[in-house]
């Protein structure tokens, strides 16, 4: 049965789609109120606060499996099925959605889609915007619209997949997808490597990639967090140094063979030491690389994007800083817990500012992605409004004219 919302503390769960679209109609045709749609309520600390008042849209009673045509690589399904839920079905069918989603068995798909949630597989396996071939959603104003299809090739009308990926619900309230598959590998095996510094790992990488070898992920992870990772899995790792950590995926022999070309690449970088990770450890240390992104009990957790050739500068600058980092190396893409020491606004400013700085010169950004809630309204969280405004502000003006949907959450206001 679905519940109404009266308050900002009551949920309206809808069971369908046409239904949770009467009532996004009715609130624009009357009282206008905030709308915010949760699934697992994973990324919530996310932007700026929301203002008072509002209603909160659970889209967990839009849970179906609408079809699977297992032989055609495609699944539709709603928005609120849980990612470890979906992955779970798949699986029976040898098939999977190649994303690294954390904290999966309470994230739904659609909130995996709207935040484009990804992790250490995306450097060989991309992003939701190169699985997600349609999409279905409400407006701001209530009208339920689908882009894309059910066929990979589709590509008619305008590309609503890619502008909903990432869009973090102030455009639209996603309802259904569908998504294309890749097969699942037969075994996926880790190298990790252990160097004096960091500057020791760039080189490394810069080498990997000319490499002969296709890795699926080529992580870093300074001291700090190599020494985290290994007190996750409770495996006795090399963690007094900076680690570079390599993922391989495919058949027995293909990964086996990568592996050991990679291993011999390496050492003509001169690392301590590498391990050839079996499948128990290696798994375990995946998992770790895929959840050691999301925010935990840190005071701040921030995300930082620029060139892969400018991140030597970035992690050293950050390293002395005793932030914990992961980085997924061949993207550019830094992941940093601030340490507990930092208890104030201030001291998280203090420490973010220069390396949004550097980021921001070099063609890139910095974003707070989790801090303290009572942190939020007294710190920049985006970094330097980019030339693009306009345009977001046309495509909300016409998909959310009354600006009822997550408002406020990219902008202090």
């Amino acid at each position: 049965m679905t519940r109404r919302a009266d308050s900002m503390t009551d949920d309206f769960v809808p069971a369908t789609a046409p239904e949770l679209a009467r009532f996004v109609e009715e609130n624009a045709r009357g009282p206008r109120r905030p709308l915010h749609a949760v699934g697992g309520r994973t990324s919530l600390q996310f932007g700026y606060p929301a203002r008072p008042g509002g209603a909160t849209i659970d889209i967990n009673g839009l849970s179906r499996i609408v079809d699977y045509p297992a032989r055609d690589m495609t699944i539709t399904v709603e928005a609120g099925l849980r990612v470890a839920e979906l992955q779970t079905v798949l699986q029976a069918e040898k098939q999977r959605i190649a994303i690294d989603v954390p904290q999966a068995h309470r994230a739904t798909i659609g909130g995996a889609i709207a935040t484009n949630a990804s992790g250490p597989g995306r450097y060989a396996n991309g992003t939701f915007r190169d699985y997600v071939i349609g999409i279905s959603a409400v407006d701001g104003v209530g009208r339920l619209f689908s882009a894309g299809g059910r066929v990979v090739k589709n590509v008619a009308g305008y590309d609503l997949c890619k502008l909903l990926v990432g869009s973090l619900g102030t455009l639209a309230i996603i309802t259904q997808v569908t998504l294309k598959l890749r097969p699942l590998p037969e075994t996926r095996r880790l190298v990790w490597a252990h160097f004096r510094d960091l500057l020791g790992i760039d080189s490394a990488v810069e080498g990997l990639m000319q490499s002969q070898t296709r890795p699926t992920a080529i992580e870093v992870l300074n001291t700090k967090a190599a020494r985290q990772v290994r007190s996750e899995i409770k495996h006795d790792l090399p963690a007094e140094h900076p680690v570079l950590c390599l993922a391989y995926e495919g058949s027995d022999v293909e990964t086996r063979w990568q592996i050991e070309a990679a291993v011999r690449e390496l050492n003509a970088h001169h690392p301590l030491g590498q391990q050839l990770l079996n499948d128990d450890v290696s798994a375990a240390v995946w998992n770790a690389l895929v959840e050691y992104q999301a925010a935990s009990d840190d005071p701040l957790t921030f995300h930082a994007t620029l060139p892969p050739s400018r991140l030597a500068e970035f992690l050293t600058v950050a390293n002395d800083s005793a932030i914990a980092l992961q980085t997924h190396a061949a993207n550019g893409i830094v992941v940093g817990h601030l340490p507990d020491s930092c208890t104030r606004p201030e001291d998280a400013a203090r420490l973010i500012v220069p390396l949004r700085t550097h980021a921001e010169r070099h063609g890139g950004a910095l974003t707070v992605w989790n801090c303290d809630p009572a942190w939020r309204e007294r710190l920049d969280l985006f970094g330097t409004a980019r030339d693009w405004r306009p345009l977001e502000d046309g495509i909300r003006g016409v998909l959310d004219p009354h600006h009822v949907l997550n408002p406020g959450l990219l902008r202090r206001v």
